[in-house]
């Protein structure tokens, strides 16, 4: 039985399998999602060790040193990097969403996590021969994809190229009525 994800605001999933469209779908999502007046937090798996920081830096010698959190910190920005003890401990979705400031986001969208029970749009291109993710995975609740489905599907079909589509069933779906934010854009629904 999948453990239920738990938040005080949406969190979305974009599931699929590498290379169909993901990251690409965020970059042009995010900036819709922003101008209709929503903030949005991500969070993106990685199937490999990686390096935020750059050899040479600071913050990079520190957290080599043995820093087992480091936060670096300007007027722009800041990051917090953690070690984790074990290098094949996985962290668990709920346990980054916690992370974030809830009191700054409206919306939590995921890149990846297929495994997890939260809500997802299924990224589905046919033509790269991969299964359909919604027949083994219930918490699928739409499709994106490029083509024609020939199948019957309980789900919404979405076109994967028309980004403002997608924003809008997120909107509908994910936000009541009595949001301020959208009582702010009703006309545009």
């Amino acid at each position: 039985m999948k453990k239920i994800i738990k938040s005080n605001i949406p969190v979305i999933g974009l599931a699929a399998y590498s290379g169909t469209g993901k990251t690409s779908l965020l970059i042009n999502l995010i900036p819709l999602l922003k101008e209709y007046g929503l903030e949005v937090g991500v969070i993106k798996h990685a199937h490999h060790t990686f390096e935020i920081d750059q050899a040479g830096k600071d913050s990079y010698k520190i957290r080599k040193a043995g820093a087992s959190q480091m936060l670096i910190g300007s007027k722009e920005r800041w990051a917090l990097m953690v070690d984790q003890k074990e290098t094949n401990q996985t962290m668990r979705l709920q346990e980054y969403i916690t992370l974030l400031d809830h009191t700054k986001l409206d919306l939590i969208l995921v890149e990846g996590f297929k495994p997890e029970s939260i809500p997802k749009i299924e990224l589905y291109r046919p033509s790269l021969g991969h299964p359909l993710i919604c027949k083994s995975d219930d918490s699928v609740v739409a499709i994106a994809t490029d083509a024609e489905i020939t199948e019957e599907l309980n789900l919404t079909v979405l076109d994967l190229n028309d980004h403002a589509a997608i924003m809008h069933f997120i909107i509908k779906n994910f936000f009541t009525k009595n949001n301020t934010i959208i009582k702010t854009h009703q006309n545009t629904l």
